[in-house]
């Protein structure tokens, strides 16, 4: 190349990262891309919320027989996922917490199936982040506090209905349980490495602006944007937060069990 055209090397490290994040974001950029084009292009007799589940089947598909870049292995955790994301919009919609007002022949107990992808799609950034960058976790605690952890979280979701809300308490937890353990990532061969409650955090905000824009595009509809469409509240934050933590939990547990049972470094 031409002196003076070379790109320096640590502007070279950061497109790198901002390439490989983008590729391990491929499913939450789909779905966003096909909640555009629902929201301009209407197919008769197809509901938008239907035509979703069909794209969102056939993505995940695609990425696993045809573009080959996840694996059964990933698929089984994305799928749990679905699972779990698809629990809680059941009972947060009979709660009242958002909704989906459109109809769709797809909806179960109010509930449009594609929604669940959206919980998915959170898990297939963490699988693929986690090979593309080459994670590694130093200081990592026990399985069992792990899944305790994760598992109060998850929970909390549900019975701040009806106790306390637990969140700040479950905050303080992940900071005390996590604050020796570092994320160690590699981009273009060098090593880096972060606090890994910083790492939940920067994710989970990044989340929340992705909300907006979800919302904005009509995935779903908060109360106080029923009428016309508002910022989600910061304060949803905290709780992306969390539910990033426990999908984050799960994947490395799940990776860790499987190198122990190959006899692998973890």
């Amino acid at each position: 190349m031409l002196r003076g055209r070379v790109i320096p090397r640590p502007l070279s490290l950061l497109l790198h990262f901002a390439y490989q994040e983008a590729a391990s974001c491929l499913f939450p950029a789909f779905i966003f891309a096909m909640l555009v084009l629902s929201k301009v292009v209407e197919i008769p007799g197809l509901p938008r919320y239907d035509f979703m589940l069909l794209a969102c089947v056939g993505m995940q598909v695609a990425m696993v027989w045809w573009l080959r870049v996840e694996s059964v292995d990933e698929l089984k955790v994305i799928t749990l996922f679905h699972v779990l994301g698809t629990t809680m919009e059941v009972f947060k919609i009979a709660m009242g917490s958002w909704a989906y007002p459109d109809f769709a022949y797809s909806k179960l107990l109010g509930v449009p199936l594609y929604s669940g992808f959206m919980y998915a799609s959170v898990a297939s950034y963490i699988t693929q982040a986690w090979r593309r960058l080459e994670l590694r976790l130093t200081n990592f605690p026990p399985s069992g506090l792990n899944v305790v952890l994760a598992a109060l979280i998850y929970l909390n979701f549900f019975t701040h209905h009806y106790t306390l809300d637990l969140r700040y308490v479950l905050i303080l937890a992940v900071f005390v349980a996590y604050w020796r353990t570092r994320v160690y990532f590699t981009v273009g061969g060098v090593s880096f490495w972060l606090p890994l409650k910083l790492g939940f955090a920067l994710v989970g905000f990044f989340i929340w602006l992705a909300e907006n824009i979800a919302t904005y595009l009509g995935a779903w509809q908060y109360p106080d944007q029923a009428t016309q469409w508002t910022l989600v509240h910061p304060g949803k934050f905290t709780s992306w937060f969390l539910l990033f933590i426990v999908s984050f939990l799960i994947v490395a547990q799940l990776k860790r069990v499987k190198a122990a049972r190959q006899g692998e470094r973890w």
